[in-house]
């Protein structure tokens, strides 16, 4: 049905309150974007990508400090690459002394794990703007579920800093050049965000692929307990490891709290995103898409045919470029303060789209997961996180555990 906008509290999420200074609504025609940027190839000698995460900008760069960023792998295989991404920079990054290792506990490391990376042969590697990197393979093997640590020194850096606000994992800087150290003693600053680094690959068994999930932040994974990978697509990813038929193991998490399908802020747009974030990360045979609950609350709010017809583009888009596309229905959020009746209607007319038009080759229910039997407008009260948007541990995992895993490759499903 048409809709206008209508005064509406402004509430927002206590975890997105640094992303007011970069602006909100911004309609951007999808398009206009990198596509994908330079330095970004798919082909299979860079294998599988076993963890990402989503790029923006996230503050002002600083140079001469060291970085060690803790990550979550999916799937394990030998010959590892890491992205490091410049994409929302102004100005060159230089990075040297890049390392990867295992973590043993907080900054420090299991002994004789932290690798030296180099990038066609060089120690020093130099990002431009809107560019991103990868390193040459690592020889060895990377377990999966495993907390990879990835150290690298800046050297050379100014302007805008690429990087993802909230990782929910606790990584740690210092000053100086130390990342070839082991030991925990010259990271003294603890940071809940990841800075440069976007991707990790490997070379797994087999045909193994992966799938990389569009989302906002349910699955970036807010009022998920921070540190304990409890994220909805870490259990997926821990579904994944255990199925033994599936050919799809490595799971990219490009959640972005915020973020809308249709309009930049906070954050670039699904539309203008995809392609960057999913569509050029090795080895991606599905994308998820689970969006859309930012544009229905906020100002001006879409139809839920302009809403739709953003999602049909993101799967053509997908389709195009060879991958499976599953959708996911929006949960409720009753009870938050930017609901309203004329939202729910545009929420129930966008899920009978997603749940029959066909336009996917498989759907996950998430509205009939996490609602309540005796009101489906809201988020059944155990599974809300507090806010009656984003599920807790227990929902995290209800959502990953409704996901059917055959879905995940349409060529060998039914």
């Amino acid at each position: 049905m048409p809709r206008t906008a209508r005064p509406r509290g402004r509430a927002a999420l206590a975890a997105l309150s640094c992303c007011v200074a970069l602006g909100c609504g911004t309609r951007t025609p999808p398009g206009e974007r990198p596509d994908p940027p330079s330095g970004a190839p798919t082909g299979s000698e860079y294998g599988v990508v076993t963890w990402a995460t989503t790029a923006d900008r996230v503050g002002e760069a600083v140079e001469g400090r060291s970085y060690r960023l803790m990550v979550h792998t999916s799937v394990g295989g030998g010959g590892l690459r890491v992205r490091l991404s410049n994409a929302f920079g102004d100005q060159p990054v230089t990075f040297d002394d890049v390392h990867a290792g295992l973590q043993r506990e907080g900054a420090a490391l299991v002994p004789g794990s932290n690798r030296r990376l180099t990038f066609d042969g060089a120690r020093t590697v130099t990002v431009p703007p809107g560019g991103i990197r990868y390193s040459d393979p690592l020889p060895g093997h990377v377990p999966a579920a495993s907390t990879l640590a990835v150290s690298f020194h800046v050297a050379r850096a100014g302007g805008a800093l690429t990087g993802h606000w909230m990782a929910l994992q606790t990584s740690y800087t210092g000053d100086g050049d130390h990342s070839a150290e082991e030991s925990a003693t010259h990271f003294e600053q603890r940071t809940g965000s990841w800075f440069y680094l976007d991707a990790v690959t490997v070379r797994p068994r087999g045909k193994t692929g992966a799938v990389a999930v569009l989302g906002d932040s349910i699955t970036d994974g807010w009022q998920s307990t921070t540190d304990t990978d409890r994220r909805w697509p870490d259990y997926l990813a821990r579904r994944l490891a255990k199925d033994r038929a599936g050919l799809v193991e490595g799971v990219a998490n490009e959640g972005l709290s915020g973020n809308r399908v249709l309009t930049d802020g906070p954050g670039q747009s699904a539309l203008n995103r995809l392609n960057r974030d999913v569509l050029s990360l090795p080895g991606v045979r599905t994308v998820f898409l689970f969006q859309g609950v930012n544009d229905i609350k906020g100002e001006p709010a879409p139809t839920a045919g302009e809403l739709v017809a953003g999602y049909r583009t993101l799967a053509e888009r997908a389709h195009a470029a060879g991958k499976c596309v599953v959708g996911a229905t929006i949960a409720p959020y009753k009870g938050w303060p930017e609901w309203d009746p004329e939202g729910e209607a545009v929420r129930r007319e966008v899920n009978a789209f997603v749940r029959g038009s066909g336009t996917f080759d498989a759907v996950a229910d998430f509205d009939r997961v996490l609602r309540s039997p005796y009101d489906h407008e809201r988020l059944l009260p155990a599974f809300d996180g507090g806010d009656h948007v984003h599920p807790n541990d227990k929902g995290m995992q209800a959502m990953a555990d409704a996901v059917d895993l055959r879905s995940l490759d349409c060529r060998t499903g039914p």
